[in-house]
């Protein structure tokens, strides 16, 4: 996973963890919420000015949204990384899947 996409995840898990919605925050800071959302699925790369800006409006530090290796623990990131993942599959990798996941978290 890239950069962009793990800042968007920590962006989002931040702000849900302020419980604000996207449009809440994205007015907050001046931007749409549509450039919001495109930030926080890595399709976007925010300005410095927005990083800051965002980070104040949450009362955090910009280096929040960089912690990367705190986002692999975060049960909820990897939750979506997973179905991020499963998404592209075709049914016989979907099975496969299964089976190691199965195989690997049975007692």
């Amino acid at each position: 996973m890239n950069e962009a996409v793990l800042f968007g995840e920590l962006l989002r898990a931040t702000r849900k963890a302020h419980n604000l919605g996207q449009s809440e925050l994205a007015e907050k800071v001046g931007i749409s919420a549509k450039h919001l959302g495109r930030v926080e699925r890595g399709e976007k790369l925010p300005s410095f000015e927005l990083i800051v800006a965002l980070a104040k409006a949450m009362g955090e530090s910009p280096s929040v949204f960089f912690e990367f290796e705190n986002a692999s623990a975060d049960d909820r990131v990897m939750k979506e990384r997973l179905q991020h993942l499963l998404n592209k599959r075709d049914l016989g990798q979907l099975r496969r899947a299964y089976r190691v996941l199965r195989a690997t978290l049975s007692p």
